[in-house]
């Protein structure tokens, strides 16, 4: 334990010059009055959080453990935002929360509220089930889905557009084509911001439902081999789902052309967690090892060159053949569109539940924004 609290942790006025023993924090951001400080992880260290603004003006700063669970007016970035206890949280609500996603149960518990979804991209999967997740919950949702008819077409910036709907709305989902816009959205807004994708960036939320899948169709997340296989490079499901399974103790193997191959900063975000990718190039050398397959379509609108799209996209298809050399309780999962790389014979097959993934949006996404918008703790 910290035996003297006082001591041993900085001021604010510390971190804000960055004076005295603040090596041992990592500055996450600052934001104007609202800067927020990511704690290293450890059993007895404490996370400093400074109110958003308007909220408790009244106290400066306030101490938390980190596994106080209080998730209320947290952004959601990054799924290293998250702890492993964070994570199993939301999940352990996210499965009380699929009767009423599911539409057999009513609630409430965020009527009054308003989410605002910005979508700079196109979405079908994420964005509606955060207007589902919303609505079954009771709340109301704004926004748009392109930046056509928009004031972006008038040149306004991504900061601009943020603070003023962070005035109209309770919390706002972006998703933007650029890496980094999420984080950007969070300085300039009053509200909570959760990443719904940026560019080749992060993908949080779908990485959390993923999470949620697995344990649900396997039991667990720990021991499980996990073969990611695809555009490993540009799938930005792949960079967040790789980073929390090494944390979470799952065995890893990347499959892809090696043009392709999970970058470099994500393999060693793996190596820092304890575990060592496998990179390969052939499926059939490790589909009978692997207990859950994760398939991502080639991301053709994050290609550079057309020519080398159309000598990749068809390097992997998963059939029945395919699946035959695999486990009989091999699951494969998908984050969704498809194009060619599963054939529609392997939807009736009992190892497809990419179809389940995607429900499962909903339950997750419903978890995230009730805790967020403090109706459930």
């Amino acid at each position: 334990m910290l035996k003297d609290f006082n001591k041993e942790c900085p001021t604010v006025n510390d971190i804000a010059s960055k004076k005295g023993p603040v090596d041992q924090w990592q500055i996450a951001a600052f934001a104007r009055r609202r800067p927020r400080v990511q704690i290293p992880t450890g059993p007895h260290l404490f996370c400093i959080v400074f109110p958003r603004e308007g909220k408790r003006k009244d106290i400066n700063t306030l101490f938390a453990f980190r596994n106080s669970m209080n998730l209320i007016n947290k952004d959601v970035v990054s799924i290293k935002d998250f702890s492993n206890k964070e994570i199993g949280h939301v999940l352990n609500v996210a499965e009380k929360m699929i009767p009423v996603a599911q539409g057999a149960k009513k609630s409430e518990m965020l009527k009054g509220k308003l989410l605002a979804n910005l979508f700079f991209e196109p979405s079908t999967r994420t964005r509606l089930s955060f207007e589902t997740a919303m609505k079954r919950l009771g709340g109301k949702v704004i926004g748009f889905d392109s930046s056509k008819g928009t004031s972006i077409e008038k040149g306004e910036n991504i900061a601009d557009t943020v603070r003023v709907v962070s005035g109209y709305s309770d919390l706002i989902v972006i998703r933007h084509p650029y890496e980094g816009s999420a984080r950007l959205a969070a300085e300039f807004s009053k509200v909570p911001i959760i990443n719904a994708g940026d560019g080749a960036g992060r993908h949080p939320t779908q990485c959390l439902l993923d999470l949620f899948t697995i344990r649900k169709e396997k039991g667990a997340i720990e021991n499980q081999h996990v073969g990611l296989l695809g555009d490993l490079k540009y799938g930005r499901t792949t960079h967040s789902l790789a980073s929390v399974l090494a944390r979470m103790g799952a065995k890893l193997t990347c499959i892809a052309p090696q043009e392709l191959q999970l970058p470099k900063e994500i393999i060693e975000e793996c190596q820092e967690r304890g575990t060592e990718p496998k990179l390969m190039n052939r499926l059939e050398d490790e589909i009978k090892n692997l207990d859950v397959l994760y398939v991502t379509r080639i991301q053709k609108e994050r290609f550079p060159d057309p020519a080398e799209y159309k000598r990749i996209m068809s390097y992997y298809r998963i059939d029945k053949e395919v699946l035959g050399r695999g486990k009989k309780d091999l699951i494969v999962m998908h984050p969704l569109p498809r194009i060619t790389e599963i054939a529609s014979e392997v939807d009736s097959l009992p190892q497809a539940v990419y179809f389940k993934q995607a429900f499962n949006g909903v339950p997750v996404r419903m978890a995230l924004l009730a805790l967020i918008l403090g109706g459930i703790k």
